[in-house]
């Protein structure tokens, strides 16, 4: 878990537009790893996980909540979900084991944490179960 926490501060925290990050495994829909003092509610993972397998449809057009902040959806597709609200966007990617999830912030690049987040989840350290 250690290592996989260095990773997400590594990968996404280092490049100064993520704010937080966070990987679910999809295999029990447990948090396996968080940046510090992120905390992602059961609740808000089963949703995302729902999102890409029974909702993607219906977060295209409504968007969705998440830690009790609605989000419009600026893209939604069976790999990755891009949503944004006035404060900030929330970035989540689906791999074959993970959703790797990360947030960013107003004053932030939100193409930035974009490209990040892509770029590990097709990374092996979590795309492989």
């Amino acid at each position: 878990m250690a290592e996989l926490q260095a990773l997400l501060d590594a990968s996404l925290l280092a490049t100064r537009h993520v704010e937080s990050a966070a990987l679910v495994r999809l295999k029990g829909r447990t948090v396996c790893a968080a940046t510090a003092g992120f905390r992602v509610p059961e609740e808000n993972v089963l949703n995302l996980t729902y999102a890409f397998y029974k909702n993607l449809v219906q977060v295209r057009r409504e968007g969705l909540y998440f830690k009790e902040k609605y989000y419009k959806c600026v893209r939604a597709d069976e790999d990755s979900l891009y949503l944004q609200n006035p404060d900030g966007g929330l970035i989540v990617v689906k791999t074959n084991a993970f959703l790797l999830i990360a947030t960013y912030r107003a004053g932030m690049y939100p193409s930035v944490c974009v490209e990040a987040v892509e770029k590990l989840g097709k990374s092996n350290a979590v795309s492989a179960p």
